[in-house]
């Protein structure tokens, strides 16, 4: 995550509803992602390269680049998983995908500083967090419309710096970590208004709400923590902070509903919490500033981006062992494939 004071500081742009351009791929990528003998395709987000870098599942294997708009930080898949979502924090733009092809179905322009995004599982919504210009925005989606898939519904003032973001279940409350200003922001999608907002510790990242929707976990990246909130009542209460690592960053649920993984970028750790009572249960090492994370549909295959070190890196969660890293682009952010363990 980039800090907002070394990102370019742009003018806030008027609240309108905004009928999002489309154009074609500027640059025609070779074939598609044909090498995965029947596996979908792995992608990771360059995020000082502009591009996205397509892995051979089976062989580990870069296949190809696709350009997208500047910045490319996170993703995130449409809940029927026919399109992957990339957004383009400083490029101002969305990039559709085919998940399975690798092929980029539209771009979409004139979307204000996408940094992180989350689509409410009814689809009726996709949010957006302006990390860059302090706000978070409530986007109607509207796949039906060819000529204008996303319109503006509402526009949040979010200082500051706007992060990660999570969705409940229900589809009623978007929760959102203000990482400059250490606050936990919740907005009620059913009343489209503000729920509360709380301080928490310092440089709160990513977000992981329990199967339940009851516990929400709070990534500290400015400390060595992970902090535990009881967000079922009507103002959340702080139940439990307990210690994993330096940075601790990016959450990814181990997809046993018992477990979930959080990576500690400054102390090159992975951190396995218990979530019958959150507690560290193990830790992984994981060289050059451990980031986001995916888990293949083994269960045991842990790939994650090496931030510093400019590779994807792939562990054997049973053994520990490292059994490969591959070379991608500058600073590698989000990572996603299809042939995924479920994210709860």
């Amino acid at each position: 995550m980039l800090s907002s004071l070394a990102r370019p500081l742009l003018a806030a742009l008027a609240l309108t509803v905004l009928g999002a351009a489309f154009a074609p791929a500027t640059q025609a990528t070779t074939g598609n992602a044909n090498g995965t003998n029947g596996a979908s395709p792995i992608f990771v987000l360059n995020s000082l390269d502009a591009d996205i870098s397509v892995i051979d599942p089976k062989g580990f294997r870069e296949l190809k680049r696709i350009p997208t708009g500047k910045e490319p930080h996170h993703l995130y898949l449409t809940p029927d998983r026919k399109t992957m979502v990339v957004a383009n924090a400083l490029g101002d733009s969305l990039t559709f995908l085919d998940p399975v092809t690798a092929e980029v179905q539209r771009t979409v322009r004139g979307i204000p500083d996408p940094y992180h995004l989350r689509f409410s599982p009814d689809m009726k919504w996709l949010v957006l967090a302006g990390n860059r210009l302090d706000h978070v925005d409530i986007y109607k989606w509207q796949p039906q419309n060819a000529a204008q898939p996303l319109a503006l519904f509402k526009r949040f003032s979010a200082p500051k710096t706007p992060s990660h973001l999570s969705i409940d279940s229900k589809s009623s409350v978007v929760y959102a970590s203000l990482q400059d200003s250490s606050e936990l922001l919740a907005i009620d999608l059913n009343t489209m208004a503000p729920r509360w907002k709380i301080p928490v510790g310092k440089l709160p990242a990513d977000l992981y709400l329990t199967p339940d929707d009851k516990f929400l976990l709070v990534a500290l990246t400015g400390e060595r923590s992970v902090e535990v909130y009881d967000v079922s009542g009507a103002q959340p209460r702080l139940v439990k902070r307990l210690e994993t690592g330096d940075g601790a960053h990016s959450f990814r649920a181990l997809g046993d509903r018992k477990h979930v993984l959080v990576s500690n970028r400054a102390a090159n750790t992975i951190s396995k919490i218990a979530l019958a009572d959150f507690t560290v249960v193990d830790t992984f090492k994981a060289p050059g500033g451990p980031d986001d994370m995916e888990i293949l549909t083994d269960g045991r295959t842990l790939m994650f981006t090496s931030r510093w070190a400019r590779k994807l890196t792939v562990m054997d969660l049973q053994t520990k062992q490292i059994l490969q890293q591959v070379k991608v682009g500058k600073s590698p952010h989000g990572v996603w494939t299809l042939d995924q363990m479920p994210r709860q």
